[in-house]
């Protein structure tokens, strides 16, 4: 059994806009502490051989100026690597994904020798985001998948092979998955409303986004 519960509530959301070469851009931040060295998290979040146990397969040169590829999914370029120097690490990469480009940084943390702080940065530009598509899921349609990520990432770090991520699509439609969902999509919404959404279509993107991660409609 996974504590869905416990572990939505250790990931700490928000959604901010920002100016990004004149355009405006929302960035999507999602952070959590893993009871783990900082040296080890860094191997999980940039190794080619560990990447596939906690999210999905990945080729490709995962150094700087390097590209990669995650199966079924995005692909980009390496545009900054930094390993782990005075307790902390980051990588930046592109996103492209579907003809349209986003931009990831990875930031770890180490707080204290045995545990460490993960932070996922996602940058999208409005422009680029298809017509009705924020209006009708929000922050969450993105935001619900990285937490599937951090998910996927402490039963890794912790040796738990509950969630394989060959299993997740099926995981999506157990009670336990549902009940995953349900909770980040909720916590999204709670993310949106501090970012000045109106309640009703804060609830509205949430019951959306929570219906395309559990199969009941297309995104």
């Amino acid at each position: 059994m996974v504590d869905v519960n416990a572990q939505v509530a250790a990931v700490s959301r928000g959604v901010r806009a920002t100016d990004l070469e004149g355009d405006r851009a929302f960035v999507q931040t999602l952070s959590q502490q893993y009871p783990i060295p900082i040296n080890d998290v860094w191997d999980a979040v940039t190794s080619i051989e560990r990447i596939p146990r906690w999210f999905t397969p990945i080729t490709g040169d995962l150094r700087l100026g390097g590209r990669y590829q995650l199966e079924g999914n995005a692909g980009g370029e390496v545009l900054e690597c930094s390993p782990p120097a005075d307790g902390q690490a980051h990588y930046r990469v592109t996103w492209e994904y579907g003809g349209g480009v986003t931009w990831l940084v990875v930031r770890v943390t180490a707080e204290g020798a045995e545990s460490t702080r993960v932070e996922l940065e996602h940058t999208s530009r409005e422009s680029d985001i298809p017509a009705g598509f924020w209006e009708q899921f929000g922050p969450g349609a993105t935001g619900v998948g990285w937490d599937g990520g951090m998910l996927g990432l402490a039963l890794h770090l912790a040796s738990n092979p509950e969630v394989n991520p060959e299993h997740v699509e099926a995981w999506a439609f157990t009670p336990e998955g549902q009940e995953f969902y349900r909770s980040a999509a909720d916590a999204w919404r709670s993310a949106h409303l501090a970012f000045g959404a109106d309640a009703d279509a804060a609830t509205r993107a949430a019951d959306a986004t929570f219906g395309f991660y559990t199969g009941q409609m297309p995104l």
